[in-house]
């Protein structure tokens, strides 16, 4: 075999110099060249590292102190990241809210009688007119020896619907308070008159309001005290809205003090959307739906009435204790028969007629621009069988607005869906131009088509065969229910409320009609007979 010469680079050679080097203390070099010694790589002892150089230790010692210093700084800085954070969140919750101010809060808040604001302007514009929906004045500001006086032609007719603007603001004088004080008038005549010191028109208000369908209710309803409301269900629009007793707008604030130091009228009072009624038999339109929706059916049901129904030692009488022997639930609707509707509740229970009441908005919010007072629903299951047989034919505790029972009327004529109520149709400049134009949402669905279409069938009964006959035979249809709502008066007597609720034109519904005469009587008597005149007006003026 030959020998190797000295100075070859092979691996023997290679592993004597290097434990020469490490005898001698010298470092052990990696073979950089991969053909004389693939894959070789020296090993260099720690205790040995070239001048210059980390050990694995001191690396290592290195990163652990550089995570620590790291984790010592991230402590040390938590404070003010959680505060960079929340800050961050603070600015976008307030765009947020400023994006939901602008869209959904805006108006209410320009509108509120609480912002003093919208006042100023009143040195700059002169209050803009409120028109009728067939373009009658119904409130507007006159100029005399350089004073302005605000006006009502109508006078107590449209009092509580168009309310009044001094002495605080109620009524649309109020929900449109800020546009009344706007100016959309000709940019140029607005930027002389500001030169000039003389003051601009303020836009007008452009209501839903029929100025004869509210003048027919006004003298329809006469001496008595009640509400009347007329609507369009398919659009929301509010036609008319009387309320009595009633003021003078045009002499609001000489009468002021008298108005309000009177006891028991309450003339300020909008009894249409604020009136706390018990909603009597009108109320059987709930516990008729609850029925229907419990059991999907008013087939089988079978009730003989002798005029009075008692059960537990309590009695309830049919009103003025009419007999109505064996009815059906159709007939036991139309005849507004107590003892039937009592013995339907006593077969709901009081959670079942509660799930419904306030599926149709008793004891909610309802969608109103002007005061109102929720409708309050209070059975409880504990509150026994008494309770559950008064309410479920509207007496008990129950109490409603006239407001509230025409939504719920509305609701059937349109298929169970409520619209927005609407005041105002559209704003114009002084010069006539439309600023902005309101158009009809749909607000919520309270019942499905087919509830609504039962219960419509129910009403139209109430007209051919029951306590509304008057309103059938005539040359528009109607659908209808009346309520005879008893309740203590101030001097311990019983009195009765007449109501009606009900809609024209059954097939394609034109205008909904609710009527309440306080201590009025059976609603067949009063409440009907109103609704007729009104129903006439609208289709033959």
């Amino acid at each position: 075999m030959r020998r190797k010469r000295f100075g070859d680079d092979t691996t023997e050679a290679k592993i004597g110099r290097d434990v020469q080097d490490i005898m001698r203390g010298r470092p052990v070099q990696k073979n950089t060249d991969p053909e004389r010694d693939p894959g070789y790589e020296a090993f260099i002892p720690e205790e040995s590292a070239p001048s210059g150089k980390k050990t694995k230790a001191e690396i290592m010692a290195e990163k652990k102190a550089e995570k620590k210093r790291r984790k010592e700084e991230s402590r040390r800085a938590a404070p003010y990241v959680f505060i960079s954070y929340a800050f961050v969140f603070i600015f976008i919750s307030l765009i947020i809210y400023l994006v939901y101010f602008n869209i959904y809060r805006r108006d209410e808040v320009q509108n509120s009688t609480y912002n003093r604001r919208q006042d100023t302007q009143a040195r700059y514009v002169v209050r803009g007119s409120i028109l009728s929906a067939d373009r009658d004045v119904l409130a507007q500001t006159n100029v005399y020896d350089g004073n302005e006086v605000r006006e009502y032609p109508y006078g107590r007719a449209f009092a509580h619907v168009v309310g009044y603007a001094s002495n605080g603001k109620s009524g649309i004088e109020s929900i449109a308070n800020y546009d009344l004080l706007a100016s959309h008038y000709n940019v140029i005549d607005r930027v002389i008159n500001e030169f000039s010191g003389a003051k601009s028109p303020g836009d007008s208000v452009v209501t839903t309001l029929s100025s004869g369908l509210q003048q027919t209710c006004y003298n329809v309803l006469g001496d008595y005290q009640g509400a009347i409301m007329v609507m369009d269900p398919q659009t929301g629009a509010v036609l008319a809205m009387v309320s009595k007793p009633d003021f003078d707008p045009n002499t609001i604030a000489e009468d002021w003090d008298s108005i309000v130091s009177g006891e028991g009228n309450s003339q300020l009072v909008n009894r249409a959307t604020q009136g706390l009624y018990p909603p009597g038999s009108t109320f059987k339109i709930v516990t008729a739906l609850s029925y229907f929706q419990q059991f999907g059916t008013f087939e089988g049901f079978d009730f003989n009435c002798e005029g009075q129904l008692t059960v537990a030692d309590h009695t309830v009488h049919c009103f003025n204790g009419i007999v109505h022997g064996q009815e059906n639930f159709v007939q036991a609707f139309a005849n507004s028969c107590n003892c039937a509707f009592s013995s339907v509740g006593l077969d709901l229970g009081a959670d079942r007629l509660r799930t419904t009441a306030e599926t149709l908005l008793f004891g909610k919010k309802l969608p109103c621009a002007l005061n109102y007072n929720i409708s309050r629903f209070t059975l409880k299951d504990e509150d026994g069988s008494a309770a559950m047989m008064q309410t479920a034919f509207g007496q008990g505790n129950t109490v409603a607005t006239p407001y509230h029972m025409a939504l719920i009327t509305a609701a059937i004529a349109n298929g169970g869906v409520v619209m927005q109520p609407q005041f105002i149709s559209k704003i114009e400049s002084a010069d006539g131009r439309t600023v902005r134009e309101n158009r009809s949402t749909e607000y919520r669905r309270i019942m499905t088509d087919s509830e609504a279409m039962v219960m419509r069938d129910l009403m139209k009964e109430v007209i051919s065969t029951g306590t509304a006959t008057e309103l059938s035979g005539l040359e528009y249809t109607v659908a209808g229910k009346t309520g005879s709502a008893e309740y203590y008066m101030a001097d311990g007597q019983i009195g009765t409320h007449s109501w009606f609720v009900g809609y024209s034109n059954v097939d394609d519904p034109d205008i909904v009609v609710v009527v309440l005469a306080e201590n009025g009587g059976a609603g067949s008597q009063t409440a009907v007979p109103m609704a007729h005149q009104i129903f006439d007006a609208y289709y033959y003026g």
